[in-house]
């Protein structure tokens, strides 16, 4: 299956919520980096048929999603950035009324639903009702949901929110393992999130796209940009006013100050392998501290 986003743009008033958008998804993980605002629910939104664009359109395999309805609908997987739920219903009974609307097989569905329950750390809990789950269980649980019934695209929209560390890992295990052919898009902030478990990323900036490819690859377009040094009092600080520091951490010699600069900033700085969360940083990152 291949989703081709051609020239999809959005307007909420006089804001421009995408600008030109056009991409092309192929079976893999899909990380959609960006600030908060810039665009990533927007899109989301635009491929689950739940708002209109107002220029372009999206196909999938060469058909426009308008045209294909439910039958391109019944094909996605999706958690929103504030998943809904009955607060009154079980978890077994919310899961077993979530493969009624899918049209799952009762019995198959349940068995699948107990596998993905295993899967995130929720095996326990069939029996409480989701009102009573904290905000993190309730995240899992809507993963749960979304995968539910294998669907062909799992589109997650800020999936980690909630979530602890343990956690964070057993999802990207969880969602490496569902990609084989499959198109996942998880939309987030979180650098760490898509930094290893993605195929591609793609940064979306004030509604643009302004950079696609492996992380590798974009990693690469800051070799020699990158910079380390210690420096021993705050005050040495504000000869940095003009570049970005995308880290910075206190130790026994003082100050390490992790760097974006084109030229080296400092005599005593050091190259260092850029990172994804330098690439996003390059981007999105304030000069100075």
């Amino acid at each position: 299956m291949v989703i081709e986003f051609q020239g999809i743009s959005k307007r909420y008033g006089k804001k421009i919520a995408l600008r030109d958008f056009s991409a092309t998804l192929k079976p893999g993980i899909y990380g959609l980096l960006g600030a908060n605002g810039a665009g990533k629910t927007t899109l989301i939104n635009l491929l689950v048929g739940l708002l209109k664009a107002d220029s372009g359109r999206i196909l999938v395999d060469g058909t426009d999603t308008r045209t294909l309805g439910r039958d391109f609908l019944s094909q996605i997987g999706y958690l929103p950035q504030y998943p809904e739920f009955y607060h009154d219903f079980t978890v077994k009974e919310f899961l077993r009324y979530m493969c009624a609307l899918k049209g799952i097989d009762a019995r198959k569905g349940w068995r699948q639903a107990q596998e993905l329950l295993q899967a995130v750390n929720l095996q326990d809990i069939e029996g409480k009702k989701i009102g009573a789950l904290s905000g993190g269980m309730r995240q899992r649980l809507g993963i749960v949901e979304a995968v539910l019934g294998d669907p062909n695209i799992l589109i997650l929209d800020e999936p980690t929110a909630g979530l602890d560390p343990q956690e964070r890992i057993r999802f990207r295990n969880l969602i490496t393992r569902f990609s084989k052919d499959r198109t996942v898009l998880l939309a987030t902030h979180i650098v760490s999130d898509v930094e290893f478990i993605a195929n591609e990323v793609m940064i979306l900036k004030e509604g643009s796209l302004i950079r696609q490819g492996a992380p590798k690859a974009l990693e690469d377009e800051l070799d020699g940009m990158v910079w380390t040094v210690t420096i021993s009092s705050d005050t040495e600080q504000d000869q940095f006013a003009d570049v970005k520091i995308s880290n910075m951490r206190r130790d026994e010699n003082g100050i390490v100050l992790r760097l974006i600069a084109q030229d080296k900033p400092h005599p005593d700085a050091q190259l260092v392998r850029p990172s994804l969360e330098d690439v996003f940083l390059s981007f999105f990152g304030e000069a100075g501290v």
